[in-house]
């Protein structure tokens, strides 16, 4: 028998799964279009007694109940004074969520293994200060903040990144239990926002493949080291020790120095290059190793993968294109 249940508990998950999803989209007003921002209105704010709550009402009914038995009219006030506290607490709690607007902010890329940050924005428009808003993500780490009136405070929501890729923060909740700590009021937020992972770099030093200019053929006039030839216009990620800085001080455009002579070596960190056994996760992770130390040592470098060619530039915002094109790198492109 035991066979048979278990077959039938299985084939009546699914159906259950769905049905709470289901329940959930409706109730807690999930799902639906990415947003950006989300204003925390009347039906997206829940409210129910916390467990101190239901201790102050147990303790209520149990005062009741004694100042009716033995007539005190002195209990008759003093429960129904408490009643009517816990009432405006419910107020209160409610009021501290609402009308609240949250925002993405800006998610910096991390490496594999870290821990990623998502900015939120939580703006309180109204004139009223809000306290103790608490932030969560999964039960093990709450973060808490204040919001004065009519300004905005930003909150970075932790969340590990334990793999390559684009990273979602998931839903979001929002929970308060000022004032009395006997109400918990709560809403629910998706927002549409990612995070870069990029791949671990691979431990250890790993050396650089050969450069391309150790072929002797150089060229006459471009990137190369030896006899200033003349200037052209600025190119987003220019070496800053090649820029005209007195034509700059002088108001002049942004203008790059040309030398002549032997061309700079350009380096080709190149997905070919490697052993075919080599997994794909360990190809990325050296890949990663040498943009970080080819960008340090300040070579002109270019990155080729399956299906993406980035051609050698120097400069800090090479070093984040070649990363990111690792970061979302899909292993079914080329598998060997």
């Amino acid at each position: 028998m035991t066979a048979p249940l278990r077959s039938f508990g299985r084939t009546l998950a699914a159906p259950c799964r769905a049905l709470r999803l289901s329940i959930d989209r409706w109730l807690f007003q999930l799902g639906g279009e990415p947003t950006t921002s989300v204003e925390l209105v009347q039906r997206r704010i829940f409210i129910v007694p916390s467990r101190h709550g239901i201790l102050f009402v147990g303790a209520l009914a149990l005062m009741l109940s004694g100042s009716i038995n033995y007539n005190l009219s002195l209990g008759f006030i003093l429960t129904f004074l408490l009643a009517a506290l816990g009432v405006n607490a419910i107020l209160h709690t409610f009021r501290n969520l609402a009308r609240l607007s949250i925002t993405t902010g800006r998610a910096p890329p991390v490496f594999a293994g870290d821990t990623a940050r998502f900015s939120l924005v939580i703006d309180n428009p109204t004139a009223l200060d809000r306290y103790s808003i608490g932030i969560a993500r999964d039960s093990r780490e709450l973060l808490y903040t204040d919001v004065p009136a009519l300004q905005a405070t930003t909150v970075g929501v932790p969340v590990p990144a334990p793999r390559r890729g684009l990273l979602r923060p998931g839903r979001l909740k929002l929970f308060t239990q000022f004032p009395l700590g006997i109400c918990y009021a709560w809403a629910y937020v998706e927002l549409d926002t990612q995070c870069v992972v990029y791949p671990r770099p691979e431990a250890g030093r790993v050396p650089l493949p050969p450069s391309a200019a150790d072929d002797a053929t150089g060229i006459t006039h471009g990137m190369g080291q030896e006899d200033f030839a003349g200037l052209r216009s600025y190119h987003p990620g220019d070496s800053p020790r090649h820029i005209a800085w007195k034509a700059a001080a002088r108001g002049e455009a942004l203008l790059t120095k040309q030398f002549s002579g032997r061309a700079a070596s350009e380096l080709w960190l190149d997905w070919n290059a490697m052993s075919p056994t080599l997994p794909v996760e360990a190809r990325l992770e050296r890949l990663a190793r040498w943009v970080i130390d080819a960008n340090s040592a300040a070579l002109s470098y270019g990155l080729r993968l399956p299906g993406l060619t980035l051609p050698p530039v120097a400069g800090d915002s090479q070093r984040e294109r070649c990363l990111e094109a690792l970061a979302l790198f899909k292993s079914e492109r080329h598998e060997t």
